[in-house]
């Protein structure tokens, strides 16, 4: 095997990651890092500039509050964040980025990004939280300021970041390799903002063949925030809430538009509305089931309920939208002037952030304004960001928090040192692209704040640098020992390669966790199968190889990727409900146990014994209940 220069980085904040909340986090911890004579470095494995979730643009802002405008509150926003997800929410998270997320947006605005504006110079609403823009180039604009607040000196494009490196309880920094030189980085700072994104490909992807890799959620997210967190032994929160979107099928493109801005209906096969026939199943998931908007994982479970029942297949009635909008314009010709803006307006909703969906709506022939296309629940994502939750378990702010939520800075884990933003927050959904952002903000200034209360830097210790090394490296060396004993790199028996790990990760996840195989049900003997088999295939992970720096960062990636999945199987198994039908059923507990469980479901995994642990936190409001 080649020799690797060990590169070495000592800095004061070192921020992992490069997609919102990381270009959040570089702004912010630069203004204030200026202020403290304090240094901060990124680390991210792409480019910042296509790094991340929004990496194809998008065509909403699906978090502003406007609350300079007065029509909503806090409040409002809490209450809709927490009954989306079934009552399970960090209030005191949910409103810190809620009353700073307004400012995210307004500073994208000032550095360019275009958002659509009425008559009056207001910004347009697809919905009551979501905004409407031209967002092809949105995380360009958004990385460019992150690059000018801290400068290309103190960013590292193209480093896969593998794991913690820990000073005792305390995280030290973090180690990984360039994914184009052979180069091995030991990154040492006081504090490590973790914002690595969530996880994709973990189950079994609908896309299969020729179209693998084909996800809703970007494929390039690989667990990485929850694999760092946990190494850490920081307690995790929420990795039984997975997140199943409903999107135009095949190519995932977005429903929002359609639903709230063009007010389209979803029908079945037969031309039932299912929201409309199954109304009466909300009843038995009350107090959630009654409000409004209804959940997204109850809109699936009805959906679901449909096809099960052979009703397939589900249908966005765009022709029927759009027809409706252009016939209340008025005269014939304002109709016809009408019909082509919606039509145009329809082609650039999926052009500014899904062109995947744009090319398959050519390829079958697809005209919106004439023919129904199909919807489909996708196969389950971690994302912390969207309707989803998994993430750590994190300190709140000093004003908002009880006291059971808060300990020193916010958005910290409990280990001393890491800070997390976007999916490695837990708790605190439907902060999307421009709330992910505020985090990084929040968790930025707090970071900063904490390496300036703790001036000391940690003690690395050098032999565990190299024995990180060591094993970072190891399947490069196997396969150089082993690769030549067979004509296939892909069937050697003293090894396995990381897709075909993969592979065998996602059939374990899709048959026995509850993938789209069974409809995403599962049950006590189904997971406990599961821990069984992610046992045997974490075994297997010490004969991973790599041929070149490529693999070795797909061997880690599908590393990350099951200490994702081992989470999430543990989780669910300690959880003994159905609180979010529509994203997983346990077939064996068929009912949510609101008696029992309205709890946070928390694990934290021990660096020292390897022994895992689960917890039960209470839900504290601190907004009065309706």
């Amino acid at each position: 095997m080649q020799n690797f220069e060990t590169v070495v980085v000592e800095t004061d904040l070192l921020i992992v990651g490069g997609g919102m909340a990381a270009c959040g986090a570089a702004v912010e911890a630069a203004y204030w890092a200026k202020l403290n004579n304090q240094k901060v470095t990124v680390v991210d494995k792409a480019a910042m500039d296509r790094s991340g979730a929004v990496a194809m643009g998008l065509s909403a802002i699906n978090q502003y509050v406007g609350l300079k405008d007065g029509k909503n509150t806090l409040k409002d926003y809490v209450d809709y964040v927490r009954n989306d997800l079934m009552g399970v929410a960090r209030e005191d998270l949910v409103a810190n980025i809620a009353r700073h997320v307004d400012s995210s947006v307004h500073l994208f605005e000032k550095w360019g990004l275009p958002i659509w504006k009425d008559d009056e110079g207001n910004f347009v609403h697809e919905g009551r939280w979501q905004l409407m823009i031209n967002g092809e180039s949105y995380k360009v604009v958004v990385a460019e300021a992150a690059k000018n607040a801290l400068g290309m000196d103190n960013i590292y494009e193209r480093v896969f970041i593998v794991g913690p490196l820990m000073d005792g309880d305390r995280c030290a920094g973090a180690v990984g390799f360039s994914v184009r030189e052979n180069k091995f980085y030991v990154f040492k700072s006081k504090a490590v903002l973790v914002a690595m994104g969530g996880a994709v490909h973990v189950f079994k992807p609908r896309s299969s063949g020729e179209g693998l890799g084909r996800a809703w959620y970007p494929p390039w997210n690989s667990g990485s925030s929850a694999y760092f967190t946990l190494k850490a032994g920081c307690e995790m929160t929420c990795q039984e809430v997975r997140f199943i979107p409903v999107r135009f099928k095949d190519a995932y493109g977005p429903v929002g538009a359609w639903f709230l801005l063009f007010k389209s209906r979803a029908t079945n096969g037969l031309g039932e509305e299912y929201m409309v026939t199954r109304k009466g199943e909300l009843e038995n998931w009350a107090p959630y089931g009654k409000v409004k908007p209804v959940p997204a994982n109850l809109r699936n479970y009805l959906m679901l309920l449909d096809v099960d029942a052979g009703k397939g297949p589900i249908y966005m009635r765009t022709e029927e939208a759009i027809q409706k909008i252009a016939t209340s314009s008025g005269d014939e010709k304002a109709a016809k002037k009408k019909l082509k803006e919606l039509e145009s307006e329809a082609w650039e909703d999926f052009l500014d952030m899904t062109i995947s969906q744009a090319i398959l709506w050519a390829a079958t022939n697809t005209a919106p304004e004439q023919k129904s296309s199909e919807i489909a629940a996708a196969e389950p994502y971690f994302i912390g960001s969207h309707s989803g939750a998994s993430g750590a378990w994190v300190s709140g702010p000093k004003d908002l928090a009880p006291p059971e939520y808060f300990w020193g800075y916010a958005n910290m884990a409990t280990v001393k040192g890491i800070f997390c933003a976007g999916d490695a927050s837990g708790a605190s959904s439907h902060k999307f692209s421009s709330g992910s952002h505020a985090e990084g903000r929040i968790a930025a200034k707090a970071a900063i704040q904490y390496c300036v209360d703790n001036p000391k830097k940690p003690n690395v210790d050098n032999a565990k640098v190299e024995a990180l090394k060591t094993e970072i490296l190891k399947p490069l060396q196997t396969f150089e020992q082993h690769g030549k004993m067979s004509s296939d790199p892909d069937i050697n028996p003293n090894f396995i390669k990381p897709k075909m790990f993969m592979f065998r990760l996602q059939k374990i996840m899709d048959e026995y966790a509850g993938g789209v195989s069974s409809q995403f049900r599962t049950s006590k003997s189904n997971l406990e199968k599961g821990l069984e088999l992610l046992k045997l295939l974490s075994e297997d992970s010490a004969k991973l190889a790599a041929e070149d720096l490529h693999e070795l960062m797909r061997c880690w990636e599908n590393v990350h990727r099951m200490w994702q999945a081992e989470a999430h199987v543990r989780t669910i198994l300690f959880r003994e409900e159905t609180r979010w039908p529509g994203y997983y059923f346990r077939s064996d507990r068929p009912k949510m146990d609101e008696g029992n469980w309205h709890a946070f479901a928390n694990c934290k995994w021990d660096p020292k014994t390897s022994n895992w642990e689960m917890i039960k936190r209470p839900i504290i409001h601190i907004y009065p209940q309706q």
